[in-house]
């Protein structure tokens, strides 16, 4: 049963990095890139590796991957703010 559950989170995972590349191959500007691709990226990360958890069991490995959780929830929407906010502010230093 762990294993059905861990693959349906794996594929969960990999389903929303495509929706998010997909995303950013579609959006119209490069700030709606950014937000669809952090969203996507951030939950298909965190989906995968929960799968990962899963599979490893009761280890050192387990508290490793959930302190990477931690870091993705803390790092992927910092660094995606960031970025958008230096593009919003290039495109108003440009008017």
């Amino acid at each position: 049963m762990i294993d059905l559950i861990s693959k349906f989170l794996i594929a969960s995972g990999l389903f929303f990095f495509l929706v998010g590349t997909i995303g950013i191959l579609r959006f119209p500007d490069a700030l709606t890139r950014a937000h669809g691709a952090a969203k996507a990226d951030t939950l298909g990360a965190v989906l995968c590796i929960l799968g990962l958890v899963l599979q490893s069991g009761f280890s050192p490995v387990t508290l490793k991957l959930i302190l990477i959780i931690c870091f993705l929830w803390t790092a992927n929407p910092t660094a995606t703010h960031m970025i958008a906010r230096a593009i919003y502010s290039k495109d108003f230093e440009e008017e």
